[in-house]
């Protein structure tokens, strides 16, 4: 595997990969799918999503193979893809919403912020660990 520096053409793939999770709403609909499999209706009531939108975003999402779809009568029923979308957006929440944060010592000692540094950016807390482990998915 070749690292994003030493290819522009994966880059530019990682870069459009990374625009879909890019999303608001498609990240809400990716996020309750981290949880388990659920329907559309499952996925309006948890989101609070409405009809036309949720059914773009997963137009979107299905075009983009972050999700797969079973159908069951007249059900649909989404689910993430794979495991390396799940790990993506695991990651994402772990980022930006604080829960199981990657722990430091798989960070990259050049990624650390050096001890005592003050806070910068949108975490008062200082960095998030993560953010390598997230485009090392792509």
């Amino acid at each position: 595997m070749k690292a994003l520096y030493e290819d522009r053409e994966l880059a530019a793939l990682a870069a459009e990969k990374i625009k879909i999770f890019a999303q608001p709403q498609r990240l809400m609909i990716l996020s309750c799918l981290l949880r388990g499999e659920r329907n559309v209706g499952d996925i309006a009531e948890a989101t609070g999503l409405v009809q036309p939108a949720l059914s773009q975003q997963l137009g979107e999402l299905r075009r983009a193979e972050l999700v797969q779809t079973r159908k069951e009568a007249k059900q649909v029923w989404y689910a993430l893809a794979d495991a390396d979308v799940a790990s993506c957006v695991r990651t994402i929440e772990a980022i930006f919403g604080g829960i199981g944060q990657i722990p430091a010592a798989d960070v990259a000692p050049s990624a650390r912020a050096p001890a005592g540094a003050p806070s910068t950016g949108a975490f008062p807390d200082g960095p998030r660990n993560g953010v390598a482990a997230f485009a090392r998915i792509l």
